[in-house]
């Protein structure tokens, strides 16, 4: 195996690589939002520095059906995303992420520095009810629940801003001797949308505490409303907002 061929592989192993190289593309991806007031001294605990509350104590619980997905294949995701600043500017911060598929687990942890772990996340429709479940080591852990389609959004350039919104992740990747090689806030955006539907209406999100997937650690304590949509996206690569090794004063 030459240099020039390990030099050219999107990802290990390098017999069968785990993903490709991106842009990614998402056809009929398919979100449910729950955005709900939480704890202040929880969100300002698991934001990272220099991340800073935004002021509203609102968390977004998402839910997420990727049922073609460029590279990744078939997959569930679901997770904790917090709005916050940098340096003033509006961003959302992923917290915690659960998928159910290991290409996009690695690619998105390697890329992007997504936070996700191996789960058993669910979105599908139960009678007339849009539902969201989340289990993690057996043990139920999140589930959500919202109307389904009782009122659809006529407002769908705000909607497209909000899913192209900017995103930032912790991203930490050790060095072979255990300490830190890579340690940055990394930004992205989704792009190239195309919203096919969305809907709101009433939800209600139940948090259970659980050690490995602390999602309850940002209780519930009040729901604000749901949201239900359909769109094409593209995920491209992020850039580096912050580097703890380099910009810490």
């Amino acid at each position: 195996m030459k240099t020039s061929d390990i030099l050219k592989a999107s990802s290990m192993p390098i017999a069968s690589p785990t993903y490709p190289r991106g842009p990614y593309r998402f056809i009929n991806r398919e979100y449910f939002i729950i955005t709900y007031e939480s704890d202040a001294d929880a969100i300002r605990r698991l934001l990272p520095e220099p991340l800073k509350p935004d002021g509203s104590n609102t968390v977004f619980y998402e839910f997420a059906r990727m049922p073609d997905s460029s590279g990744f294949g078939d997959y569930t995701q679901t997770g904790i995303v917090i709005p916050c600043t940098f340096e003033g500017t509006p961003m959302h911060h992923v917290s915690q992420m659960y998928l159910d598929c290991e290409p996009p687990i690695s690619g998105g942890r390697e890329i992007w520095g997504f936070p996700q772990k191996l789960g058993k996340p669910t979105l599908k429709i139960a009678q007339d009810t849009l539902t969201g479940r989340l289990e993690y080591a057996g043990q139920p852990v999140a589930i959500g629940t919202m109307t389904y389609k009782h009122e659809s959004l006529m407002d769908t350039k705000t909607l497209e801003q909000r899913l192209g919104a900017t995103r930032v992740n912790l991203k930490l990747i050790a060095h072979v001797d255990g300490t830190l090689a890579i340690a940055q806030l990394v930004a992205y955006n989704m792009i190239d949308i195309t919203l096919k539907g969305a809907w709101a209406g009433p939800a209600r999100l139940h948090l259970i505490a659980h050690v490995n997937a602390p999602v309850a650690d940002l209780p519930v304590r009040k729901v604000l409303g749901g949201l239900h949509a359909i769109a094409d996206v593209t995920l491209p690569y992020g850039r580096v907002a912050y580097d703890y090794l380099k910009d810490r004063k």
